[in-house]
């Protein structure tokens, strides 16, 4: 266990927390170019170091990105993405004034909404086939 970097530890706790994320642009409009993406991926993970979370993978599209993203138990991971979407649409708009420009009306980079998945560990059935097989004390 000690060997594998995807387990991190606390003061009191062994964790490995990985979430899927996906930011739509506000009505998806197609707006990213390979130089926006680059600046999102920097902006995001400097707010990822600030929850001591870690970005381990970006990438995006004209209209959306994905994130793969280890973060430690204590995080509430709506606040993690909430500064996240908030932070990079702020910084964004201010860097690009082409962005600016395009969300005039909403003075948003980001929909409302946001996709969050679990990711890693065993399958379902897996777990629930090895929670079912413990040795229950009579």
């Amino acid at each position: 266990m000690a060997s594998d970097p995807s387990i991190r530890t606390g003061r009191h706790c062994v964790f490995a927390l990985h979430a899927h994320l996906v930011f739509v642009t506000k009505y998806r409009h197609r707006v990213f170019d390979d130089r926006h993406l680059t600046r999102l991926e920097e902006i995001m993970r400097a707010v990822c170091v600030d929850f001591e979370a870690e970005l381990i993978e970006f990438n995006g599209e004209r209209d959306h990105v994905h994130l793969l993203v280890n973060f430690p138990p204590k995080v509430a991971l709506s606040k993690l993405v909430n500064s996240l979407k908030g932070v990079s649409s702020r910084r964004m708009r201010q860097e690009f004034p082409d962005l600016a420009r395009h969300y005039w009306r909403a003075n948003r980079l980001w929909s409302g909404s946001y996709f969050a998945g679990s990711v890693g560990g065993a399958p379902l059935d897996v777990l629930r086939r090895y929670i079912e097989e413990q040795t229950r004390p009579v």
